[in-house]
């Protein structure tokens, strides 16, 4: 199977005024161009999924580490041949990150919307949610940091050129967008519990590093914001070894959860750059 929207639904690329190189689409590539990173399951694979079924305009990228096994993603990519492409992406390995941007370069010149959504909170062997700081292992702190932290900006970085020549172009938004996927426990102010310490501080370091790439594209002044957004205790393969103590009501389906995420993402202004949301917009402490 073909991974790419073949090259007869491309036309030559158009120059904007602003000199930015934008794809020749039908509909100019209205509705934008949009990347979500991590999308062979769960939030990720909702994220396409709502991006594609909830708006009939637009394209989307969709990134994961085995595109051969990714069998939903492949379903909708029968679905929607020609608005969606599936990229091989394994943030633990830059060099492909960095064939990515090419392969988006060259296919539509641009991005309006990346959305960071892989993470990892448990993993047999070789990370588990520490309850105790006696169970505090390096290994697994380097792990979470990896994969939850540092995989995320090294995407951002180098989708930086393509969302700088976005910007809201297509879109309803005036700035392209990257939505980074945090969790309310990264909050240092929000801590009252302890614990899950290689889970928790993963998530800080990825607030902190989102936010001073939203205030050096601030200083910029390059037409894009980042945001951080906590998607709730979500009914995912991630969350279900420890949904035992969730509280009722406070477990939500993926399409929930995506549904509100995509109405913070959709109503952004320039002066959210640097927030940390909640799924229902409430603001995070740090």
């Amino acid at each position: 199977m073909n991974l790419f929207i073949p090259r007869t639904f491309m036309a030559l690329p158009l120059r904007s005024s602003r000199g930015a190189s934008f794809c020749g689409f039908a509909l100019k590539c209205e509705g934008g161009v949009s990347m979500v990173q991590g999308a062979s399951r769960g939030i990720g694979l909702q994220f396409v999924t709502q991006l594609l079924g909830k708006k009939d305009k637009g394209h989307v990228i969709a990134t994961c580490r085995n595109p051969n096994g990714a069998t939903s993603l492949l379903d909708l990519k029968k679905k929607f041949d020609e608005r969606l492409s599936v990229l091989q992406l394994d943030v633990t390995n830059e060099n492909t990150i960095e064939a990515s941007a090419n392969s988006i370069r060259e296919r539509y010149g641009y991005l309006n919307l990346l959305i960071n959504a892989s993470g990892v909170l448990s993993k047999p062997e070789v990370l588990q949610p520490e309850t105790t700081l006696s169970k505090v292992q390096k290994s697994s702190l380097l792990f979470a940091y990896e994969i939850n932290a540092v995989g995320p900006i090294l995407v951002t970085k180098h989708m930086w050129p393509l969302l700088k020549l976005g910007g809201g172009s297509g879109t309803e938004r005036d700035v392209a967008v990257v939505a980074n996927l945090s969790a309310r426990v990264g909050s240092i102010g929000d801590n009252q519990l302890g614990g899950w310490y290689s889970y928790r501080s993963s998530k800080t370091a990825l607030n902190q590093l989102t936010k001073t790439v939203a205030v050096e594209f601030a200083r910029r002044k390059d037409p894009i914001i980042c945001i951080l957004l906590h998607p709730g205790t979500v009914d995912t393969d991630l969350s279900r070894p420890f949904q035992r103590n969730v509280p009722e009501g406070k477990l939500f389906t993926k399409e929930f959860s995506v549904e509100k995420l995509l109405s913070i993402i959709d109503r952004v202004k320039s002066n959210d750059n640097g927030k940390f949301f909640a799924w229902d917009g409430q603001e995070i402490p740090w």
